[in-house]
């Protein structure tokens, strides 16, 4: 199976230069957060790939207007084609706004899901707009990891633990592709497929 995964910056080859032969060998995609509603509602539409998303700190408007077409997987354990997905979007609260979070807000969202992780056994790939704490994360307030996101990684150990927020065109050096343990750690900003 071929996840594409995207986040934080819609991508030009998509967006202007869409061709629907660059889709054929993809099964899903998956957003982390921070792309426009209309970008994901165009690649549902135009590919008729099952789009997931969550939403990223700046992703306030999908409350009145989310993306057509595509499945909200927020403080969800979805599967699909029996791969367990778990999405946790939001980021590290440094100002108002619904899609930021405490540390302990964050926990508190991870809690209630425990029960159909239990139930499912374990996740294959933990989806999140923010990194994990001192790993992809920076040293300002708004780009801080999750302590939460790496807790889940050590109890549950999932395959990819994919994320956006933090960009490649930052200019600090952020990986791409990392590990964690077992887990394989991506950074999904634009665009990254993963094979499983």
């Amino acid at each position: 199976m071929k996840i594409l995964f995207l986040a934080d910056e819609e991508s030009k080859l998509y967006w202007d230069f869409f061709k629907k032969e660059d889709f054929e060998d993809i099964d899903l995609i998956i957003s982390c957060g921070d792309l426009s509603a209309s970008y994901l509602s165009f690649l549902a539409t135009m590919t008729s790939k099952t789009v997931l998303y969550i939403r990223g700190n700046h992703d306030d408007g999908y409350e009145q207007n989310p993306p057509e077409g595509c499945i909200c997987i927020e403080d969800k354990l979805y599967e699909y084609e029996g791969v367990r997905i778990l999405g946790l979007g939001g980021c590290y609260r440094y100002r108002q706004g619904i899609n930021q979070y405490t540390e302990r807000q964050m926990q508190k969202r991870f809690n209630h899901l425990k029960f159909k992780l239990f139930c499912k056994k374990g996740i294959d790939i933990l989806v999140t707009h923010a990194p994990a704490s001192g790993f992809h994360d920076d040293d300002d307030l708004c780009h801080k990891g999750f302590a939460a996101f790496n807790k889940i990684i050590e109890q549950y150990k999932p395959k990819y633990f994919v994320h956006g927020h933090v960009h490649m065109s930052y200019g600090r050096k952020f990986p791409r592709e990392d590990k964690l343990g077992e887990t394989t750690v991506i950074n999904a900003h634009e665009k990254y497929v993963v094979e499983i």
